[in-house]
């Protein structure tokens, strides 16, 4: 069995997804029937109900089956809206009873845009459908657009068809085949449904051939003229999905045939739309790409770093990647407008990670593997997100600081490459870098991005990641925890043999924090360390409060070679007496954030 047979509405929503703009949407009657409009079967026995009590006939239970055995035939929407009104005009007065609604309508929420309606003009809003083709009369989905600031193009007869901006330059078109029930020239007798004008034929050939196709509400019982555009269409470029409501009707059976269209079967209109425009706004959520591709740039850039020639490539590759990096930080779901909510973080927080999964990993395999080349592509890579993101200065503060989490992100990967390769220099460089800021003196890196001196370091905020907080604790360092939960699920990619991630990422942290501290002299920290039980400020995550990392951290920096090596890079201002002090202060803080 396929992993979508089950379930069309899925490959439905990732074909409407991955092609932006390509389903053009046929609806019928069966789009407004929760709204209390009814269909136009529902209107025929309305119209023979009234007739008969008018003549005098009792009230019927089954008035289809009074009228089949008083007129040996079936209830015929066209015969009888013909019989009662001779002119358009007469019988758009008839219509408008059933489709405008009055004040109880309204308190009662009749006649009125559906949960459907709504549906689609969110998917309209955010480019997934540009193109509609509707048999009803009603005006539910223009005033759905609206509500959501989408002015559509309304094609109600030939006439306006001549004036209407062109069907390629629209965001929204809507062509109403049968028109409008506030113009007289509406078609719904058999007669004016037989054949469409010129005009509309041509279109419809272009639309139908053009576009794929999603039909809902309508069951290809009525309206000669529409199954004969669709049965001539010539091409089927893309896909037909036809949602049903039970059995396929007779006169959908050969244009669902011919199309080879995927049937749907829906409950109604309300769920179908509903659950397909969620559908598409989770995959626009997550926008994650597969892991088959994030392997293979894994694996490319371990390739290319491997041998000087694909240097070339190497910055190719890379640069490709930050331009789709910034192109997904761009996306309208991440502008910093909007209300604060739990869900809302965490819905961000996912679409920043998985924005730089890819690039992040790339940076962790030229940490570990590469040679000091990639260091300028690397900063320049952190410098250009940080500036990208600050350039929109209005929004929730929440959702501003949240703007650099993914430079946060890649400069952890990267220095957790460096620090599992034991590029001690270039880490000190990675921490050091030079971060400018618009009208002010640069920042390191170090007091930009990392733990506390990061505008987006509030532990209030990260204490809000799924399953940090319970009725009775709350984490002292979310944000370096989650950190190092989401690193250690990218690690594979370029950490190599398992390893102790945990003391990896407190080593990367502590040495972050050591270059935090190296602000301070030495005259000036041993000041400050010589005044009671006081601390220096440095940011400080998880080693603070993990005893047994901070005890192998402060065994590597006391008497193991790697002491020398950091020093020889640049750490601790390249002092051993520094280093030593350093150890002290971060004793102190981790004490105080114990009791904090």
């Amino acid at each position: 069995m396929s992993i979508l047979s089950s379930d069309p509405t899925i490959q439905l929503a990732f074909s409407t997804f991955e092609n932006k703009g390509v389903y053009a949407l046929l609806l019928g009657s069966g789009l407004s029937r929760t709204a209390g409009i009814p269909t136009g079967w529902e209107i025929t026995l309305d119209l023979v109900r009234r007739v008969a009590l008018a003549q005098g006939v009792e009230n019927q239970a089954d008035w289809a089956t009074w009228y089949r055995k008083k007129y040996s035939a079936e209830p015929d929407y066209s015969v009888i809206l013909a019989e009662l009104a001779a002119s358009p005009a007469e019988r758009r007065s008839i219509l408008h009873s059933y489709i405008e609604p009055d004040e109880d309508d309204r308190a009662e929420g009749k006649k009125l845009p559906t949960v459907a309606h709504h549906a689609i003009a969110g998917l309209v809003r955010d480019g997934y459908v540009r193109v509609i083709v509707t048999t009803n009369f009603d005006r539910l989905l223009e005033n759905a657009l609206r509500e959501v600031g989408v002015e559509p193009t309304v094609v109600t007869s030939v006439d306006t068809l001549s004036g209407a901006e062109p069907l390629t330059h629209s965001p929204c078109y809507v062509l109403k085949l049968h028109g409008d029930y506030k113009d007289a020239r509406i078609l719904n007798t058999d007669e004016e449904l037989g054949a469409y004008p010129p005009q509309y034929d041509a279109l419809l050939d272009r639309i139908f051939d053009e576009h794929g196709l999603i039909v809902c509400g309508w069951s290809g019982e009525w309206d000669d003229a529409l199954r004969a555009a669709l049965l001539r269409a010539p091409n089927r470029r893309y896909p037909t999905f036809w949602s049903i409501r039970g059995k396929v009707g007779h006169g959908a059976e050969p244009i669902i045939s011919q199309r080879k269209a995927v049937a749907v079967p829906i409950t109604d209109a309300d769920s179908f739309f509903l659950t397909l425009a969620e559908r598409v706004q989770t995959l626009a959520e997550t926008r994650k790409q597969s892991p088959l591709t994030i392997d293979l740039l894994v694996g490319s850039i371990k390739r290319y770093v491997a041998r000087p020639e694909f240097r070339i490539r190497l910055d190719e590759v890379i640069t490709q990647e930050v331009t789709k990096l910034f192109d997904r930080l761009d996306a309208k779901e991440l502008f910093p407008q909007g209300a604060w909510s739990v869900e809302e973080f965490r819905r961000r927080l996912k679409l920043y990670e998985t924005a730089a999964e890819p690039l992040a990993k790339a940076f962790g395999v030229l940490g570990r593997w590469g040679d000091n080349a990639e260091f300028a592509i690397i900063a320049d890579t952190i410098r250009g997100v940080v500036a990208r993101a600050n350039k929109v200065g209005s929004g929730l503060n929440y959702w501003l600081d949240l703007r650099t989490y993914p430079a946060v992100l890649l400069m952890t990967a990267y220095g957790l490459g460096l620090a599992r390769a034991e590029r001690w220099k270039t880490l000190h460089d990675l921490f050091s870098l030079s971060m400018p800021r618009e009208e002010r003196d640069p920042k390191r890196l170090v007091n930009s991005l990392f733990l506390w001196d990061w505008r987006g370091s509030d532990d209030n905020l990260w204490n809000n990641v799924e399953g940090f907080t319970t009725a009775n604790n709350r984490r002292k360092t979310p944000l370096s925890d989650h950190l190092f939960d989401v690193t250690s699920q990218w690690g594979a990619a370029f950490l190599g043999i398992p390893i102790d991630n945990a003391l990896l990422f407190d080593r990367f942290e502590a040495l972050g924090a050591l270059v935090h501290l190296e602000e301070n002299s030495e005259s000036e920290l041993k000041d400050q360390l010589e005044n009671g039980d006081r601390k220096a400020r440095m940011s400080v995550g998880r080693i603070g409060r993990r005893s047994e990392g901070r005890r192998s951290i402060e065994h590597e920096l006391k008497s193991t070679p790697t002491r020398q090596q950091l020093l020889k890079a640049g750490f601790a201002l390249g002092s051993e007496a520094y280093l030593d002090l350093f150890l002290e202060n971060l004793s102190r803080v981790a004490r105080w954030m114990e009791w904090r």
